[in-house]
Formats: C-alpha cells, structure tokens, sequence
C-alpha cells in the first residue's frame, strides 16, 4: 500500500538557481535590458509515498491526479487513492481475477474514475460510493490509455483501436478509430474539448477534431517521431500547440501546430520522455524521462517556453520515471517511477516576491515530508 517516507537528508541536492526571462524569443532577442524573475528548482521532493508493485511498463498510465485533489494510482492489481488534502490512502478495490489496470483517468468532475485493464475490460467507478458504475467491453486486447472530454470517454487499446464511450447511456459506443498499426499508447484532449491527439506505439501523432470523429477521418498525421509516443500535453496558454515525447530510440521533444499542421520546435533530449506536464504558472514544460544516454536518464528535466531551453533537471529517482501528473491547482507535480516511490514536487508555483534564493534554512523549512512509515 501507499505510505509516506522520509526524505533523506544527507541525499538532498544543493538548489540549483536558475534565472528565468518571462519573455518570447522575440523579446529574449531584442529586449535584455527588461525584468525577468529568479526561478530555482527546489532541493528534492516536498513528500515521498512508497509505491510497493508499481508495474514497470512504459506503455501504461496508471495515475492521474483529480480535481477532487485525489491522487489514483495502481500497484498491482490493486487501486489505491491518496486524498492531497486529509492525507489519507484509500484502497478502491483489488481484482479478484489479479487482473493489472493498465490505465486511468478521472473524469472532468471528478465523480467517476475510468479504469482499463490488461484483459481488454473497462470500468467506471464512483468514487464517493467507491461502487462500480459500469463495465464496457468493446475492446479486445489491453487498454493502455484512457481520456476524458465531459461526457465522452475515449480508449486506446493494444488492439490498436481508438474507441469513444458515451457514459450517460449503458454500452453506448459513439465512434471506433483505427487508423494507428500498433498499440495505442497515449490519448489527451485538448481544454476546450475540440481536439484530440492520439500516440502510437508505431511512432506516429494524430490529431483528430471531435466534430468530425465519426467519419473516422483524422485532420493531421505526424511522423517526425522514431519511437513510440506515449507522452503528450496540451499547451494551457496556446489552446492550438501541443507537446510529444517520444521513446528510448528518439528522446525528442517536439512542439507542434496543430492548425496548420506543422512541427514549431524540436529539443534532443537523449532519454526516453515517459510524461510531458506544462507549467500554468510560468511558460514552462516538464519531462519526465526513462531510459536514457549519458546519464541522462531517470530524471525531470524543466524546460522554459518557447526556447525550449533547460531550467534545470532533478535527479531523485533511482530508475527511471514511469507517469506525471499535476495538482488541481497547478503548483505540485508527482512523478511515478521504477524504483516503487511517487515523488511530490513544488515545481510549479509563482515566483518568489522578494527575487531571492532560498537559504539552506529555508530549504530545510519547507519541506513537508511526513516521518510515518
């Protein structure tokens, strides 16, 4: 089960200061004479949770972090949710047939958790009953990824198919998408609903606008990538930009267009990118990287936007990152990783007032890593 560990002390990086131009790179050109505020990665994790059966699989996405400030995670064939606020660990339920969930997603609202399984089955839980809803079988092999746009669930499945589920009606399948030629490994919508990408195990990117999903007809296809493509993100400031990752053999990160379809900006980042999650604070992107070059591997890195240009990295993990995900409010991000740990990190907040580093005293004071074990 979920419980907290103590942070070692006598692991803790020194922090890394880092300026931070809050500017264009037309501004970053032509205009150094203006303001920028002082960013600075913060020394380790705020809290440490031991995640015990945690399946190394990078294919999978297994924790989602609601707006009901509930963290759900699978180790195993179990489900366990972690609510950021009581701090406790709730189980919702261990599979009698020792079934893995494969991946999860909560709902806009956070009133139902979608579950996918190794054996093709999906699910909708409750969480405020902790009951199961509803089963929906459509599939026939592992559902890797799921998503969420109101009332419209999407799927996407080893079976290489893309299924869209409306949950108001029982078993009611709005459209089947198979374009993708082998696993479906990563789905997100984009805020407004409008579009969705979709990443394959074949290293292609489609981008499909929810209008026209039924005629099966996709508005881009992208195939800069060499590897699969399981991380995607949405930018939050530029409602038509999104941001991919790409496998150990590629270990890019790309920025595309999705209006006219064309790639914007491309980073060599020599890693497996297992997550990508945009800052909302700052203009900024954090990677979550797996196997990598160089020891390059097994960390995050923060990257300011549009450069593309590193903040700095994080190094914690002893394996590499498996799953990213980011508080409702925007400000902390835990990584999942190999090593059976879930790693909380202050990331993403507002700059400090006063401009100024934190002292070794702050640093100390800051962290809030509870000592149960």
């Amino acid at each position: 089960m979920l419980v907290f560990r103590g942070s070692p002390k006598s692991n803790r990086r020194s922090i890394r200061c880092v300026d931070e131009k809050r500017r264009d790179e037309e501004e970053e050109q032509h205009s150094h004479n203006k303001k920028f505020h002082i960013r600075s990665l913060p020394k380790g994790e705020t809290r440490i949770l031991d995640a015990p059966r945690i399946v190394n699989d990078f294919y999978m996405n297994i924790m989602d972090w609601g707006k009901n400030n509930v963290l759900a995670v699978a180790l195993g064939s179990e489900l366990y949710l972690w609510d950021s606020k009581t701090l406790k660990v709730e189980k919702l339920f261990q599979d009698v047939e020792n079934d893995l969930p494969t991946s999860l997603a909560w709902s806009n609202d956070a009133k139902l958790l979608a579950v996918g399984y190794m054996s093709s089955k999906l699910q909708l839980w409750d969480h405020e009953t902790s009951k199961l809803v509803r089963s929906l079988d459509y599939h026939t092999d592992r559902i890797s990824t799921v998503a969420w746009n109101g009332h419209i669930l999407t799927s996407g499945s080893q079976d290489k198919s893309i299924i869209n589920h409306d949950v108001r009606v029982a078993n009611k399948l709005v459209s089947r998408l198979e374009v993708h030629k082998e696993e479906v490994c990563g789905l997100k919508w984009s805020e407004g609903g409008k579009m969705l990408a979709s990443g394959g195990n074949e290293n292609l990117i489609h981008i499909w606008e929810s209008s026209k999903m039924i005629s099966s007809q996709f508005l881009h296809r992208f195939k800069d990538h060499c590897a699969a493509v399981k991380a995607l993100a949405w930018c939050p400031y530029q409602s038509e930009l999104l941001a991919s990752g790409g496998g150990t053999n590629d270990g890019t990160i790309k920025l595309w267009n999705t209006q006219n379809g064309t790639c914007i900006k491309s980073i060599e980042t020599y890693a497996q990118i297992c997550g990508l999650e945009w800052n909302r604070h700052h203009k900024e992107l954090l990677s979550g990287h797996g196997f990598g070059y160089g020891g390059l591997g097994n960390q995050l890195c923060l990257w300011r936007y549009p450069s593309l240009t590193k903040v700095g990295d994080l190094k914690r993990h002893a394996s590499r990152i498996l799953h990213l995900s980011q508080s409702p409010d925007g400000l902390t991000v835990v990584s999942a990783g190999a090593d059976e740990t879930l790693r909380f990190w202050d990331l993403f907040g507002p700059p400090r007032a006063d401009h100024t580093k934190l002292s070794d005293l702050d640093g100390l004071l800051s962290l809030k890593t509870s000592l149960i074990r």
